[in-house]
């Protein structure tokens, strides 16, 4: 091979409560049908897919499934005792292999999705399970139908039954997380950078629609000032409990989805200090219960100060959801904000225009201009915007403790929010899958594959290359800038154990020493690449 060189939280009052019992998980088995290589690229959801929902490929929800109403097929078929059960197993897989995720354009047979085959070749019955990446997907109805259609279209099956399921919430870090946000697959921050602007109104509305969807969820209100939920929802317990035995917090509940605010701590708004407030956020996420969630939508704060940093480096998050209103002053402080997530390689799957317009006489008036929203899609390359008008029913909704999208379910508004929820799924889907294989170890030709999200490039890298290039501590000298690993010091044949992905800007290596190094993207993409490696030729 040739190698390449190319460029302490303030106290907080809660009340205590006994010990609660843990709520029960969906656990589904991991049998894919298909070899491991295969169920690796779980398009639309391979990781992206746990537990999501439209992530296409996402679906499937905490509750029990039940069987799809069997398919039956009249006349008689040729001899089912001819039909042996390899072939009867070819069969089903080629048939279900027809059957493509819109978001990933791979069939559900290579994302792994097909779980439980089961075939009675002489009876001619066959039933299975799709195992989708979240309960939340919007595509589960139709993967179900053409799994009915296409498996009871062979000539020799009689009798079909399918199961819906989703993968159990799990990050695809769960290894660097603090214990509450280990079974939280997708952390969506929801920011405005300005006050006023609506971003409370669309986290709870966004929120009560994947909740809507099937999904798992749960709303962290990061606002410590001027905390919001309180207002939004109205949960019959309004404070916080702690379990005393595990000294961690309780959320409340309002319809299903989970909730913490410092307003239910019991203190109201809070006048402190901006360190004393990034405490109070990193106790009040980190430490409360969550329990498995699909989804964790996090109001942020309006600006890019400590907190909004705090946050975004607490957890890993998933995804942003910006909010804007038409005026240029608007636009001003949002693009802080989106150049804030891109430089902690946070992506920005979407734009809500807020307050963009109302109809009258037959006419739509926009009082504020138009624009903005536009703007910061053009400007910054977010794919998607979302227009939502000025309705007082909207404003409404957010005083009287019931999101719009729960009180007028089949409303203009709960149709944007909608629309909102499926792009985030999907997006949410589609990230994870891209951080999930970012980089991996091959190890037929011994070397590190890296391809790094939102990049078409893939190259390779040496193992003794990019453990070599460690810039910690323990290899560098903090003070002098001295280099204390040296060449002779990693072997040429060192191979890595494990490689997890740590957000989405970098990954973690385990080698054979037990060193955990840290490798961030941007110096991956800085070392010396293999080029020339010999291609493995199967038998």
């Amino acid at each position: 091979m040739q190698l390449l060189q190319t460029p302490s939280p303030p106290y907080l009052s809660f009340q205590c409560s006994k010990l609660h019992g843990s709520r029960r998980g969906y656990c589904l088995p991991e049998n894919s049908i298909l070899p491991s290589s295969s169920s690796s690229s779980l398009s639309c959801h391979q990781n992206a897919v746990q537990r999501q929902g439209p992530e296409c490929s996402t679906g499937v929800s905490h509750k029990p499934a039940s069987w799809s109403s069997a398919v039956t097929k009249a006349a008689s078929v040729e001899d089912t005792s001819t039909v042996s059960k390899e072939t009867a197993q070819s069969d089903v897989l080629k048939a279900l292999s027809q059957i493509i995720d819109p978001d990933f354009g791979t069939d559900i047979v290579s994302c792994g999705f097909v779980k439980d085959l089961e075939i009675n070749e002489i009876q001619g019955e066959v039933s299975f399970r799709l195992e989708l990446t979240t309960p939340a997907c919007p595509v589960k109805d139709m993967f179900e139908q053409k799994a009915n259609e296409v498996v009871a279209a062979i000539p020799w099956v009689k009798n079909v039954r399918v199961t819906m399921s989703a993968q159990p919430s799990r990050p695809v870090f769960a290894g660097q997380l603090p214990a509450g946000l280990q079974k939280i697959s997708s952390i969506i921050a929801v920011s405005s950078c300005k006050g006023g602007v609506g971003k409370s109104t669309v986290a709870v509305n966004l929120a009560y629609t994947l909740a809507g969807m099937g999904a798992r969820v749960g709303i962290f209100d990061a606002d410590v000032y001027g905390p919001s939920l309180p207002t939004m929802v109205s949960p019959e317990n309004r404070l916080l409990e702690m379990n005393p035995e595990k000294s961690t917090i309780i959320p409340t509940e309002y319809l299903g989805v989970k909730l913490v605010s410092f307003g239910f701590a019991g203190q109201g708004r809070a006048i402190m200090r901006g360190p004393m407030v990034s405490g109070v956020i990193n106790q009040l996420l980190t430490t409360t219960e969550w329990g498995e969630l699909d989804y964790l939508v996090i109001d942020m704060p309006p600006g890019t100060g400590d907190i909004q940093l705090t946050l975004c480096q607490v957890v890993p998050l998933t995804a942003a959801v910006i909010v804007t209103t038409p005026q240029k002053l608007a636009f001003i402080d949002v693009a802080k904000g989106v150049r804030m997530f891109s430089k902690l390689k946070v992506p920005c799957v979407a734009v809500v225009e807020n307050m963009c317009h109302f109809d009258a006489d037959g006419k739509r008036y926009y009082p504020f201009g138009r624009g903005s929203g536009s703007q910061v899609v053009q400007q910054f390359g977010i794919p998607h915007l979302f227009d939502l008008p000025i309705r007082p029913t909207l404003s409404a909704s957010g005083d009287s403790g019931m999101p719009e999208v729960v009180a007028d379910p089949v409303g203009e508004v709960a149709g944007t929010f909608q629309e909102l929820g499926v792009c985030v799924v999907q997006q949410c889907a589609k990230i994870r899958q891209q951080v999930s294989t970012a980089v991996t170890y091959d190890t037929s030709i011994k070397a590190i594959r890296v391809k790094v999200p939102d990049s078409d490039e893939e190259f390779l890298l040496h193992p003794a290359t990019v453990r070599r290039n460690d810039r910690s501590a323990q290899s560098v000298d903090e003070w002098t800038g001295e280099q204390k690993l040296q060449y002779t010091d990693v072997p040429e044949d060192i191979e890595p154990e494990e490689i997890r992905p740590m957000g989405n800007y970098a990954v973690s290596i385990v080698w054979p020493d037990g060193f955990n190094q840290i490798a961030p993207y941007d110096q991956l993409q800085s070392m010396e690449r293999l080029v020339d490696v010999p291609q493995i030729t199967p038998f």
